[in-house]
């Protein structure tokens, strides 16, 4: 009795026991599925949250790199990439990635004191190592560099580099401007100064042909003073916006184009030179500012003329309108040409080619080319110049199709240059 008893228990415990295996080896699997699902979703938390992180530094302009403490990049985001095109970044020293030492040194300095170092750093090479970057002159850029965290020991460095080629030359051109702009009215005025002492101390008024001849050199520089004020005015109203309130009319290019002339045709005539007129419509009406227009055709037959003094130019004024309904106006002319070097320069204030062919100081404001880029943009064209010294100087504009109309003007639309200068230098 008592066998048959001990061998149902014994059953009864193994059933339990079973039971109990099977039990805990389910809710092993169920816990080791919950811990994958919870390691997985770890993982995406972390990829997307690294996405997200990229994405983020991915949407900034400027380029942006994390080094380690050893000065190895760890990241870099798409801006970044970009600058260095072409090469491989990732992984890499900063000496490997910094070609340019003046852009490695403000990042040394920050690993070496772990404190936030920011410099600027001025590049003059014409062909930038930063990847295939090209740089037609200086190019300035903001190195910031510093530890990421707030304590020690840092294990990663931010660097964020930024362009600030265009903020640089923009301080540099009006740096220029204010020293040009100071010097060339300070030497009329000493010119003028210095005549009147002598007139006064040395008691000269009484001689009726000194005292004329010196007056008349004190009003050359007296005109030519107002010549810089009347240019500087006008440029300044072109680079401050007032372009959008230019007097748009339609006016007849011709006619304009022969107010050019009648103003120039004394030096003209002083100079041997001629002026041919080249269109293929002498009724093609040009809508634009006239007054605006006058100065930039004035400016490219004078510079013509300045440029070559000695010589018995020819210049060649023209117009067409081309296939794609575009307006081309060009003045060309055969003297001396302008040095390649030169070329990407002339249209800068100021800016005067220091040794000329003629190797005769050419005199004037510096400011007219400026004012003819100014005054054709202004209008929507473009302008560009080639030379080939001792053949041909081009200076071609180009208008889009809505400067051009057909209209036929009436009389009132035909402003004399004259009082449209007058009206133009109203106060607004």
């Amino acid at each position: 009795m008592l066998i048959p008893i001990l061998s149902i228990l014994s059953s009864l415990l193994a059933v339990a026991l079973v039971i109990s295996i099977l039990r805990l080896t389910g809710e092993r699997r169920r816990s080791a599925r919950d811990k994958a699902r919870l390691a997985n979703e770890y993982r995406a938390g972390l990829a997307e949250r690294d996405r997200q992180n990229k994405d983020l530094l991915n949407a900034l302009n400027d380029p942006f790199l994390l080094l380690d403490h050893e000065g190895v990049v760890r990241f870099a985001n798409a801006p970044a990439e970009e600058l260095f095109s072409g090469r491989t970044i990732l992984d890499q020293h900063l000496d490997e990635v910094f070609v340019d030492r003046a852009l490695a040194d403000p990042v040394k300095s920050a690993l070496s004191t772990c404190e936030a170092v920011t410099d600027q750093v001025i590049l003059t090479q014409k062909i930038s190592s930063l990847g295939n970057l090209n740089q037609a002159a200086e190019s300035a850029w903001l190195v910031d560099a510093g530890p990421v965290g707030s304590t020690p020991p840092y294990k990663l460095f931010r660097v964020i580099i930024r362009n600030t080629t265009t903020e640089y030359h923009t301080e540099q051109v009006r740096k220029d401007f204010v020293a040009n702009a100071s010097h060339e009215l300070r030497t009329p005025l000493a010119i003028i100064n210095g005549y009147l002492e002598n007139l006064i101390e040395e008691e000269l008024l009484g001689n009726q042909e000194t005292s004329l001849r010196f007056l008349k050199i004190m009003r050359k520089h007296g005109d030519r003073i107002a010549r810089i004020v009347e240019d500087m005015l006008i440029i300044s109203r072109l680079e401050s916006g007032e372009a959008s309130t230019l007097k748009v009319k339609p006016f007849p290019l011709e006619s304009c184009a022969q107010d050019v002339l009648e103003r120039l045709e004394s030096v003209i005539q002083t100079q041997g030179a001629s002026v041919k007129l080249a269109e293929n419509d002498p009724e093609l009406c040009l809508r634009g500012d006239r007054f605006y227009w006058t100065q930039i055709l004035f400016n490219l037959v004078e510079n013509a003329l300045k440029q070559n003094p000695d010589i018995p130019l020819k210049i060649e004024l023209g117009w067409r309108v081309e296939n794609d309904n575009v307006l081309k106006i060009w003045v060309l002319d055969d003297g001396v040409g302008i040095p390649a070097a030169d070329l990407p320069f002339i249209f800068r204030r100021f800016y005067r080619v220091e040794k000329h062919h003629s190797q005769v100081e050419i005199k004037g404001t510096g400011l007219g080319l400026s004012i003819v880029r100014r005054g054709v943009e202004a209008h929507g064209g473009e302008i560009s110049v080639s030379s080939t010294p001792g053949q041909e100087t081009r200076f071609s504009i180009t208008l889009p199709p809505e400067a051009v109309t057909t209209a036929t003007l009436k009389e009132g639309d035909r402003t004399p240059p004259q009082s449209q200068a007058q009206e133009q230098q109203q106060p607004a």
